[in-house]
């Protein structure tokens, strides 16, 4: 890998500027979305912190995951927006490689949590009776932050690997943000290391993470039809219903988008998927934990009324 400085000082990124017609539609829904995330999440921040009935480990990841979610969204979606309304489009060399990074530190924190999260389901469910006992505040604060450990080691070995790369033909990232697949196409480096790394990092954080999931609700699963009434089967099923699709979602996009190896699919494909997971799963999720999740319903009930 070529270590030399690059000659490049700043990207230009093309966003959508080839459906211009599109532009302003998409500026208005995309910053629809942004704002929905911002409030959603911070709902959750708030409301699991200050209801004292939700002060258990799952509410407890789930506090963790609204901050990566508002943490990788806001890391993309302000220069998305400036994309689709400003002219000057350019981020600087240092502005690009921060994005990424941080971009990088979030979506992989989000991953490693909703293995965290899938096994405090396991524990739950499958051991019921040691549940407060394994699942200490300890034991969930030292889960949180070996998840963000691991978010902020893959982020930085894989940000130095592209930007010590060499930007020197072109300046054009035919992207809304600085990733890794139309960073790595742009460069005028031998890019095959830097391919390997990006891949067997992304490859090994998703299928561990995937795995992880896997293995707590084949285990889950095997216990739910242990229980002998339809009710009790319903009720173990539902506490972790709302785990289950945001972790299809997630992983379904992520797997998709980066550990196929090679690129199949036109950059323009890539950036529909790209906005899926940087913003969509982010609005979801609040979702998803508000309207499917009695529990939080109950609070924000709680919540309403004392304002009141």
């Amino acid at each position: 890998m070529n270590q030399s400085h690059t000659a490049v000082t700043t990207f230009l990124l093309m966003g959508f500027m080839d459906h211009p017609e599109l532009q302003v539609p998409l500026f208005i829904l995309f910053l629809g979305i942004y704002l929905i995330v911002l409030v959603g999440n911070t709902g959750i921040i708030v409301l699991t912190r200050i209801d004292a009935r939700l002060h258990t480990p799952m509410y407890f990841f789930l506090r963790n995951l609204s901050i990566v979610d508002m943490g990788y969204s806001t890391a993309i979606a302000p220069m998305l927006l400036k994309t689709l309304v400003a002219k000057n489009t350019t981020i600087s060399f240092l502005g690009c490689t921060v994005q990424f990074f941080l971009f990088a530190v979030f979506i992989t924190t989000e991953g490693c949590l909703l293995a965290v999260m899938a096994y405090d389901r396991y524990t739950a469910i499958c051991r019921s009776l040691l549940y407060f006992a394994t699942m200490s505040k300890k034991f969930c604060s030292t889960l949180v932050a070996a998840a963000y450990a691991c978010g902020f080691t893959s982020s930085a070995l894989q940000t130095f690997f592209i930007f010590s790369l060499n930007f020197c033909s072109s300046n054009v990232i035919n992207h809304f943000f600085c990733d890794a697949p139309p960073m790595l196409k742009l460069s005028c480096s031998d890019t095959h290391v830097t391919h390997a790394v990006h891949f067997v990092l992304s490859a090994t954080i998703a299928l561990t993470t995937f795995l992880i999931v896997l293995a707590s609700y084949v285990a889950i699963a095997v216990a739910i039809l242990q229980i002998h009434s339809a009710q009790g089967r319903f009720k173990a099923f539902s506490t972790c219903a709302s785990h289950l699709t945001t972790v299809t979602i997630f992983f379904g996009t992520i797997i998709f988008m980066y550990i196929r190896p090679g690129s199949r699919f036109s950059m323009d494909q890539d950036k529909i998927v790209s906005v899926f997971y940087t913003l969509v799963i982010s609005l979801l999720n609040p979702l998803i934990y508000s309207l499917r999740n009695k529990d939080m319903k109950d609070a924000m009930r709680r919540m309403e009324q004392k304002s009141w």
